[in-house]
């Protein structure tokens, strides 16, 4: 069952950088349409596009600011190319094609392509994703690199194995510069080295072959296991010991099986028609699955966000939750089947149609956070810095940042508790940031006030009874615009619920003397702890917190 998206919910992550028709390109053939694609960034940060076509073309293109360049074409085959896949690392590219052959070209395409001669009948190609933490285990206690790592385990322990065909020594020298893939090869796995030297002649070593099931459509190396898809389900192989078992069988009438490698959490998606199940190496569900709203023709991931497309539209989907973030429209209905392709770097999104290629780059992920906080929807905007945070993609200093901002903005919405929560989550938010609140400039401590105004988002400071006066005012006018029929982002339950002047004032002094309360136990300069204590005297007083007074007064201050 198709699943209903809400375009209200949606905002926006991916922006469009430039299109490219295949008409606008030398082409031998007018009625060439676009079969597969891969992006890709180099060190020198030039970032490379792939496209195979139905007529057996691999072109080269360049992805620059705001247009894309075509470099050159070679000819693969009499075939159509059915997958292409770039191992950035060595510079190689290895595609299969209808026909069922095996070819490599270098990065620039400089040298042509050359079939590897032993492929016959390769109806999938998967590169090696691993950790480093679990490469590192492979060479045991000797070291060497990553190569001479991956060759001794992968030839050792495996041979005598009923469904190892064959698992061969090989002399290694510790280098870094060669490629490790598997390719699906009727009923076998066969493991393959190239090394850079090999990828002009099309040579390449075997490095071991395991039975498999048959008709295998869908691949993805993952640390030490392979997972392979075919018409009948999925399953997980050892690259070790050759052991196979099966994951899940797919129900009669499925679509075709779909695997893709989710880079930035370490993890593999499984489609059943419209349904991805994320399992780890192991095979083993981990997460909740993710529910598209129709069966993808191709899914990709940029940095928290999976991207999938059909039928001329792309979706964005929050990989952790499946929240459905954004759309996009690549073509209109009937454009035919989509390809995406995603830059291991998570910067950019190539997604063709037959016809045309378009790029997609993602909003920096703090025009994201600012674009929720106009909103107002900060819980969505909190839970998106600390999965940035968590990531990898946002420093800690710059989470505090956002908590602060939170804060003052829930302050001048009248949601003083919540404002509050988020000032103590806040590391680097100084608590005479609070001072302009409580009393009114100038006074002795206005100098001590850091003139921060953050991203520009909420009114400077001021005393905390005109921010009830302007809140009630804002409310007032939210209401009349809502009778009107305008929409405002004043939030609903705090519209419906609306209390006095003088609750709200009672409520902001109780939640400020919270804050000031746990800033005492920081490490303030003398002046700002006065000010503080000072202050916590005074809310006191309005307060009426007789017992409080005497007891802050009869403990050590800096009254």
């Amino acid at each position: 069952m198709a699943k209903i998206l809400d375009p209200s919910k949606s905002r926006q992550v991916l922006e469009p950088i430039t299109t490219l028709s295949l008409t606008t390109l030398p082409l031998p053939s007018s009625s060439t349409s676009i079969t597969a694609v891969a992006i890709t960034t180099i060190p020198d940060s030039q970032t490379l596009i792939h496209i195979g076509t139905d007529s057996g073309s691999l072109i080269l293109l360049s992805l620059n600011t705001s247009s894309i360049e075509f470099i050159r074409q070679v000819r693969v085959s009499g075939n159509g190319v059915r997958e292409v896949s770039v191992v950035g690392g060595i510079g190689v590219v290895v595609v299969v094609s209808d026909g069922g052959g095996l070819y490599l070209a270098d990065l620039m395409l400089t040298g042509g392509v050359e079939k590897v001669g032993f492929s016959k009948g390769v109806s999938a190609v998967a590169t090696r994703a691993g950790k480093l933490g679990k490469l590192g285990v492979l060479g045991g206690e000797n070291g060497g690199g990553m190569r001479w790592r991956i060759l001794r385990r992968l030839g050792g322990g495996g041979v005598g194995r009923s469904n190892v065909v064959e698992a061969r020594e090989v002399e290694v020298d510790g280098e870094e510069n060669d490629c490790v893939f598997a390719v699906a090869c009727g009923k076998k796995l066969i493991l393959i080295e190239v090394g850079r030297s090999q990828i002009g002649d099309g040579s390449c070593r075997v490095l071991k072959e395991i039975l498999c099931i048959e008709s295998v459509t869908a691949l993805v190396w993952i640390d030490d296991s392979i997972i392979v898809g075919s018409d009948t389900g999925y399953s997980v192989v050892s690259c070790i010991t050759g052991e196979s078992r099966l994951i899940f069988s797919l129900p009669d009438g499925s679509s075709d099986p779909y695997v893709k490698l989710l880079v930035k959490s370490h993890k593999v998606l499984l489609l059943v028609d419209n349904v991805g199940v994320v399992v780890d190496a192991y095979g083993q569900p981990v997460s909740g699955s993710l529910v598209f709203s129709r069966v993808p023709d191709s899914v990709g991931e940029v940095s928290l966000y999976v991207v999938a497309a059909r039928d001329g539209k792309m979706e964005l989907y929050y990989r952790k939750s499946g929240t459905f973030v954004q759309g996009l429209s690549i073509g209109g209905s009937g454009v035919g089947r989509c390809v995406i392709a995603d830059d291991v770097h998570g910067r950019f999104v190539a997604v063709a149609t037959p016809s045309k290629v378009t790029c997609y780059r993602e909003i920096s992920h703090e025009e994201q956070i600012k674009d929720l906080l106009r909103k107002k929807n900060f819980i969505e905007a909190v839970s998106l810095v600390e999965d940035l945070e968590r990531e990898g993609y946002m420093s800690k200093e710059m989470t505090s940042f956002v908590h602060a901002q939170v804060g003052f903005l829930l302050l001048f919405d009248l949601q003083f508790e919540k404002a509050v929560d988020h000032f103590l989550l806040s590391e680097t938010m100084q608590p005479s940031e609070i001072f302009p609140f409580i009393m009114r400039d100038p006074n002795r401590w206005s100098l001590l006030v850091p003139r921060n105004r953050y991203w520009g988002l909420h009114p400077p400071p001021s005393h905390i009874e005109d921010v009830v006066e302007d809140g009630l005012l804002a409310i007032q006018r939210a209401i009349f615009l809502r009778k009107a029929g305008v929409e405002t982002p004043i939030d609903e339950k705090f519209l419906l619920n609306t209390t006095s002047r003088s609750d709200l004032l009672e409520l902001a002094f109780k939640s400020i003397v919270r804050y000031l309360q746990v800033s005492r136990d920081k490490d303030l300069s003398l002046p700002v702890r006065e000010g503080v204590d000072t202050l916590i005297m005074y809310l006191y007083r309005s307060l009426n917190y007789i017992d409080d007074m005497e007891k802050l007064a009869s403990s050590e201050n800096s009254c």
